[in-house]
């Protein structure tokens, strides 16, 4: 276990939350539900709210690839989280700590969290997004 991963695993365990530094549209309300079901998770969450060309910007200098990408981007720990990511795949990627950009959610899928619509859901993906560009699914949801 590297030093990094010892203090991550530390403070989880003290139950001191991890902090997302989320970069979102200031109009979007499904980001800030998501930011939200973050917190609820126990996730402590710094919020920016950038225009489109920044966001776009930022998405493509952390390695997130346009068929990756969603409508925010927040960095974890070392780890790129793009889009709704739900915060149980956040928590395991944060344990297992595997050498990767991070998680993706492409698009918004119906039933993520943040993209909640009573009980329409749609089966989605969270990937793996690796550091060579592609991607793998690391959870799926129904």
């Amino acid at each position: 276990m590297n030093r990094r991963s010892f203090i991550s695993a530390a403070l989880a365990a003290l139950g001191l939350a991890t902090t997302a530094q989320v970069a979102k549209s200031p109009t979007c309300g499904c980001c800030g539900a998501w930011v939200d079901r973050m917190r609820a998770a126990g996730f402590a969450v710094d919020v920016q709210n950038v225009d489109q060309d920044t966001l776009y910007a930022l998405k493509a200098r952390l390695g997130i690839a346009p068929e990756h990408a969603s409508c925010h981007t927040a960095q974890v720990d070392g780890y790129v989280i793009e889009g709704h990511v739900p915060a149980d795949d956040v928590k395991r990627l944060l344990a297992e700590r595997p050498d990767a950009i991070g998680l993706a959610v492409p698009g918004m899928p119906i039933g993520s969290p943040g993209m909640e619509m009573g009980d329409e859901r749609e089966p989605y993906d969270t990937l793996l997004v690796q550091k060579n560009g592609g991607a793998a699914v690391y959870a799926h949801h129904e």
